[in-house]
């Protein structure tokens, strides 16, 4: 695999959404691997991820949620669940076969609904730390910590303590140097880089907490691909009966936890996530 990525523009429901891929260069591919990211986050968090899938034959394709990172901001301030599930749907749309679905938190749900809404969308589903039934307390957490950084940080090492002390379960500290690619400086601070509508949109205030919920159930009923959950064994938005729960709701799902992870399991192990992914990939997933 080269040292580099390549940089690729799509277009959804009149947003650019922007997003790295990873090819395997010794080898035909296995197939195409979609990765999307959590609220706030941008797709630089699965870029070892992406490394990782394409030296095991698999390409990769991360992707700048509406709102996030270097993707436009949406006009009308949409963004509900099912305004990042179209951007799933039309991104899967464009690639040569249907891809293998992994989401981690904002960006599991939005592939579960896809894929609920659409049977043929993606070849299988991963789920990383999601699930219908999620933890108003975990969930509450999540909003306040980003409602905490809209005042920005006078430095980096500002907004690296705040990371950590929201997710004191990760075991290396956040790099300085890694958050340039999630924050930009303005008037002398250092902002989150994505649409603070995020937080205001009607659909994602805890009041229509039951409603999300119901449809994510709705949409799991109808999954037939197959299905892997990888939680935080820490995490306090996906629990044990949240986790028991999605595999009642999807016959023949998988479930792994990962063992001093939180909620944000890509950042707190990203290794043990990449060797539970490719371990589904190999044994459940069938390739191109």
């Amino acid at each position: 695999m080269t040292d580099t990525t390549t940089v690729v523009r799509l277009r959804s429901d009149g947003v650019t959404l922007v997003a790295d891929r990873w090819d395997p260069v010794d080898r035909p591919t296995r197939g195409t691997v979609l990765l999307l990211h959590g609220g706030g986050q941008t797709r630089h968090s699965w870029q070892r991820t992406g490394e990782r899938l394409a030296r095991n034959g698999w390409s990769a394709l991360a992707v700048d949620a509406r709102g996030h990172g270097d993707s436009d901001w949406a006009d009308d301030g949409d963004y509900s669940i099912a305004a990042h599930a179209r951007d799933v749907v039309a991104v899967a749309g464009v690639l040569d076969d249907p891809p293998v679905l992994v989401g981690a938190s904002m960006g599991g749900m939005a592939s579960l609904i896809a894929q609920g809404s659409h049977p043929d969308l993606g070849r299988a589903l991963v789920l990383v730390d999601i699930t219908p039934r999620a933890e108003p307390e975990g969930l509450a957490k999540i909003s306040a910590f980003m409602h905490d950084g809209l005042a920005g940080f006078d430095t980096l090492e500002d907004a690296a303590a705040a990371v950590a002390a929201y997710n004191p379960h990760r075991r290396r500290r956040p790099r300085v140097d890694g958050l340039r690619k999630n924050l930009r400086m303005r008037d002398g601070r250092w902002y989150w880089h994505w649409d603070p509508r995020m937080l205001t949109h009607r659909e994602n205030g805890p009041e229509q907490a039951g409603v999300r919920e119901e449809q994510a159930r709705t949409a799991a009923r109808a999954i037939t691909v197959p299905t892997l959950l990888i939680r935080g064994a820490q995490s306090d938005v996906v629990s044990v009966d949240g986790a028991r729960d999605l595999l009642d709701l999807i016959p023949g799902a998988r479930h792994v936890d990962v063992g001093g992870a939180g909620h944000m399991v890509s950042g707190d192990d990203n290794d043990v996530l990449g060797e539970g992914l490719l371990e589904f990939l190999d044994g459940s997933v069938p390739t191109r």
